[in-house]
Order: structure tokens, then sequence, then C-alpha cells
């Protein structure tokens, strides 16, 4: 319908992300990198207060959650036989784990849920380490058993292995992910764990994880 679209981010997110949604017309602003994503959220409601748009807000738009528990949630249980043990899902906006999570436990209180964040400081894209006031409304911890912190340096890694070892060419969301779900591997015994590679390499080639292979 011709709407303008305005996307606020980080100035450190990749080029890749930025230039693929200019491709679709969107106008960029960046903000400062030491505000992290606190700061793009901040300047977001400050545009709406001041009626310069409507913030579609996937941080609290139920909608998020909502897809994953009618989609993810029903597709893992079904490939899985209704077998799966542990869900380990990076947490970002949070809607995957929390969809995901409601639909998982309906079926099997047992399934244990396993959120992933970054170590204090890190910065892994698409894995947010959320102050307390800055938490998504749509997050509720009564749906995560437990949290794995994870250090920028191991998703990282991870990432170049799955490409590597596994033909993956996944984005350090996945990496962390991933991480997280070999040190849970790590305790259990007879146990299935599933977790989403919900990012693709592509929009990362510029970033010093990849700089060094091409």
């Amino acid at each position: 319908k011709g709407y303008k679209m305005i996307l606020i981010m980080p100035e450190h997110m990749s080029e890749e992300r930025r230039a693929v949604m200019k491709v679709f017309g969107a106008e960029i602003i960046l903000t400062p990198e030491e505000g992290s994503m606190e700061a793009a959220i901040d300047l977001s409601r400050e545009m709406e207060a001041d009626k310069k748009g409507i913030v579609l807000d996937q941080f609290s738009n139920q909608d998020n959650p909502l897809s994953h528990y009618e989609g993810t949630g029903p597709e893992i249980w079904r490939d899985t036989h209704g077998k799966i043990t542990h869900f380990v899902s990076s947490m970002g906006t949070t809607g995957t784990i929390m969809g995901t999570s409601r639909y998982l436990k309906e079926q099997n209180p047992e399934i244990q849920i396993v959120g992933v964040q970054p170590i204090e400081g890190a910065q892994i894209p698409g894995i947010r380490r959320w102050p307390k006031e800055y938490l998504p409304k749509i997050y509720d911890e009564t749906r995560v058993d437990r949290i794995i912190d994870v250090e920028q340096g191991e998703a990282e890694e991870t990432t170049i292995a799955l490409g590597r070892e596994e033909g993956i060419f996944a984005g350090i969301s996945s990496g962390g992910a991933i991480a997280a779900a070999l040190k849970l591997s790590a305790e259990l015994e007879n146990a299935l764990i599933v977790t989403i590679v919900c990012d693709r390499g592509d929009r990362y080639l510029s970033t010093d994880v990849f700089k060094s292979l091409v």
C-alpha cells in the first residue's frame, strides 16, 4: 500500500543487513554503537511520541510468539515424534522461545526450555542480554527453565565450524545457540535436544567473523 518504512538499528549492525532493507525501500536510521539496541528502542518511542510514525514493536507484539506457537512448536513436536526432551533457543525478541515453549509444555510439561544469552559485555548479533527495564513485554520468565550464557568467541567459532564441518552457512546467533546446545549435551545422556539455526551467514560477511576467511 506504499507505507513508508523507517528502520532504526545500532550502527554496528552489518552492512548486509542495512543493504537488504534499502533494496526493499526502507529508510535506515543508525544509533550509536555504545547505546546498543536500547538506544534504537528509545529513539523509536520518541519518534512515535512525536507522531512521526507507529512502532510495530516486535518486542511486545503477541503475533511474534503466536507464530511460533502455531508453527515452530507443532513442527518440532511432529518431527521428533514427541520425543524431544530439551529445546534450546537464542533470545533476541524472545518470540521464538516464548511461543515454542508454550506449545511444547502443553504437550509435555517435562520438556526443558533453555534460553541462550551472551555473557555480560559480549556482542552477539541476534542474541540479547536485556536489562530489566528493556525486557521484551512478550517475555515471561516462567516459560524458561534455564538460561545458558555464551561467550562471543564461542558463538563465532561455532558459526565457522558449522560452515566448515557441517556445510551450514549460518549467522552468529545460530552459532551461539548451537554452542549452548553442545554444552547442554555434554551434561546429559539419552536426551533429544532441539535448537534452531535461525539466521543466514551471508548477512555477516563484512564482519570480523568472516573477513579473514573471504
